[in-house]
């Protein structure tokens, strides 16, 4: 039974490889521009992959971090607190005037602290255990990122780190709508952001064979659903929404952005890394979504789809949101954000609903860049290579993880 309590969003955050703001973000995606470039955080040479969506001109000290705290936490958690500093001061909040234990925070991340653990483990093998910061713990587990921005802003109710992979940040929205809608809040600060663009990390998954080597053309690397995709491309970065009870935000005039109606969440009980063959728990999540939104596979005016870029994800996400939609898919427009920002791993389902929400109110749909060959097993509407302008009162974001995690969310114009 749908609750009574209905979910808005009222204040949105991003820290990309695109835009450190989320009209800087927005800007760009609907240029089409990409944010795909030679890594250079560390020197790439001995890596087959050698390119990657990062962060640029991003200085903490703008965002009222104070230095000696930029210096102990890890990137993550300083992106994660730059994009809520965006989404509560855009929300309106005054958070003095509000009940601190009807507010929370939830926010997600694949990877968390790995730049953290890299360093001090450096640190370790060549100085010895005593030499390890004591902050190395408090910088590395995930849930400090919500820990943080509870503290800035006295979130004092619900509060957690959600890890479900490339579906992290997802699950943290659909979460904290679940927990609004129930009445454990009336405000949650959600989303997610990563930060794992290290030699380790890119090591990994050079290793699991998941990512594009076109290293001699990266603004080319991330094509979703093109004929010539060959893996996706690291990224990193934050973005963030405030979440809030309908009636509570009307009582106070905030702006309300969108509403968000629809949460699906399955497993594929199948494989560490693969997505099933036969795409059925991406399907169901979707089809829950749906249900809960009360409405109709029809009424869907967008797609942003999770659009990896990699041979198999873009082939099984296609038939799976054919078998969902069926003959309605001919004229709902499908397109990744990825094309342009890369994959943001635990933050990519955040930054992605985003690009739903602005699609609402700016009545345009980003295009999927690099879609320049046509697939056969890849034959939906990817709005390509040009943004289009289309009315969208209901958008669907698909977020699906290693593991075999997969989050849909639905989002609709407010009325």
């Amino acid at each position: 039974m749908k609750s009574s309590r209905r979910v808005v969003i009222t204040g949105l955050g991003a820290i990309t490889p695109v835009g450190n703001t989320v009209e800087e973000f927005w800007g760009s995606v609907t240029a089409g521009k990409s944010g795909i470039d030679r890594i250079t955080k560390f020197d790439p040479d001995k890596y087959t992959t050698q390119i990657g969506g990062e962060v640029r001109n991003f200085n903490p000290g703008e965002y009222g971090i104070d230095p000696k705290k930029a210096k102990r936490i890890d990137p993550f958690v300083k992106f994660s607190l730059a994009a809520a500093k965006e989404a509560v001061e855009s929300s309106g909040l005054d958070m003095s005037k509000e009940d601190p234990y009807r507010c929370g925070a939830v926010i997600g991340s694949g990877i968390g602290g790995l730049q953290t653990i890299e360093k001090e483990d450096a640190k370790l093998n060549k100085r010895g255990p005593r030499r390890i910061s004591p902050f190395l713990i408090p910088s590395m587990i995930i849930d400090m990122s919500c820990g943080e921005v509870a503290i800035k802003y006295n979130l004092k109710g619900v509060n957690y780190g959600v890890v479900s992979a490339c579906a992290s940040s997802a699950h943290a929205i659909g979460d904290s709508m679940k927990m609004i809608e129930c009445g454990m809040a009336d405000i949650i600060v959600t989303g997610g952001s990563e930060a794992s663009m290290s030699p380790l990390g890119l090591a990994g998954f050079c290793s699991a064979r998941a990512l594009s080597t076109r290293n001699d053309d990266p603004e080319k690397a991330s094509r979703p659903f093109d004929k010539q995709r060959d893996g996706f491309v690291m990224a990193e970065g934050a973005a963030i929404l405030v979440l809030e009870e309908l009636e509570h935000a009307r009582k106070r005039g905030a702006n309300i952005l969108a509403e968000l109606t629809g949460y699906g969440a399955t497993a594929d009980a199948y494989h560490i890394t693969a997505p099933h063959p036969d795409g059925e728990g991406g399907a169901k999540a979707m089809e829950l979504a749906i249900e809960n939104s009360q409405i109709e596979p029809g009424d869907i005016d967008y797609i942003n789809a999770h659009g990896t870029s990699t041979p198999l994800n873009d082939k099984i996400e296609t038939m799976v949101i054919k078998k969902v939609f069926g003959d309605e898919i001919g004229k709902i427009p499908v397109s990744s954000t990825k094309s342009m920002t890369g994959h943001l791993l635990g933050a990519a389902g955040a930054i992605e609903i985003i690009s739903c929400i602005k699609a609402i109110n700016e009545g345009v749909i980003h295009p999927t860049i690099n879609y320049e060959n046509p697939d056969p097993e890849c034959d939906l509407d990817y709005v390509p290579n040009k943004a289009r302008e289309h009315e969208v009162n209901y958008a669907l974001s698909n977020s699906l993880g290693f593991g075999g995690h997969n989050a849909t969310l639905i989002v609709k114009k407010f009325r």
